[in-house]
């Protein structure tokens, strides 16, 4: 079993090179990127500078992927906006992980699991972290140590898959080998560049993993569309699911969490 999941930070759906808000540029590109999961940054709700647009909705019904969960950051004089994520797969326990250093701007963490399917009536539960970091390494290095302590990290067997995704705003390029791998997380992207949009230089998006889990390819959105829809490109991984792992999952019951505010 394999599955595709990407990390986008959207910004409000505002070009980043004509600065015109068009959510259809969004839809358009993750289209072709054909997802299973999407991790999503900058995502409006009901801000005037995207038409009231309540954006994970819009998104999760426009690509047919009926899970999704919000979490707002930023509440601005009308509106906000904040992470998202939408899935084809059932999403359930959505936990808000409160990020913010004091006197810097919000920053959060949504914290899931993924029921994603391996066939014959069994699921792998996937633990999924969705995050925007802070702008300084300082903050960041602060953000990651609080997300490891927090109890549904930190109470989770390191055997069991886990992804930790999105913005990490690392220009340094130093998080991982500082915070994560030695915590048992592999890099999936390898220092890929998806910012600027028109010009990569910097890997500020990254995805991080550990468990019964195997990356298959890792590769950056390059489409016209794409180059257009955002400030930043989609970084995409193809996982699969280590086989050994199979017969040892359950058939997962428990509500799914579906369009949280």
């Amino acid at each position: 079993m394999h599955f595709r999941l990407i990390t986008w930070n959207i910004h409000k759906g505002i070009g980043g090179m004509d600065g015109a808000y068009n959510i259809g540029r969004i839809i358009e590109t993750l289209h072709q990127c054909r997802p299973d999961i999407v991790h999503l940054q900058e995502v409006d709700d009901d801000a005037p500078r995207s038409r009231h647009h309540r954006q994970v909705d819009i998104l999760a019904d426009a690509l047919e992927m009926p899970h999704r969960a919000y979490q707002r950051n930023v509440t601005l004089r009308r509106g906000g906006y904040g992470n998202a994520v939408i899935s084809r797969f059932p999403l359930r326990h959505a936990h808000d992980l409160d990020l913010t250093i004091r006197f810097k701007k919000r920053r959060g963490a949504q914290i899931l699991i993924c029921s994603v399917p391996l066939g014959h009536d069994h699921v792998l539960p996937v633990h999924l972290v969705n995050l925007h970091l802070g702008l300084i390494e300082f903050e960041q290095k602060i953000q990651l140590r609080r997300l490891l302590a927090c109890h549904e990290v930190k109470s989770l067997d390191s055997a069991k898959p886990l992804i930790v995704a999105g913005d990490m705003n690392d220009v340094l390029g130093r998080l991982g080998r500082h915070i994560l791998e030695p915590k048992g997380f592999r890099d999936a992207c390898n220092g890929k560049a998806t910012f600027p949009a028109f010009l990569p230089l910097r890997a500020l998006d990254q995805i991080f993993y550990r468990g019964p889990l195997e990356m298959r390819r890792c590769f950056i959105s390059r489409s016209d569309v794409a180059r257009r829809a955002s400030d930043h490109l989609p970084l995409i991984v193809d996982f699969d699911v280590v086989r050994a792992q199979h017969s040892e999952m359950p058939h997962v019951h428990g509500a799914e969490h579906k369009s949280g505010g």
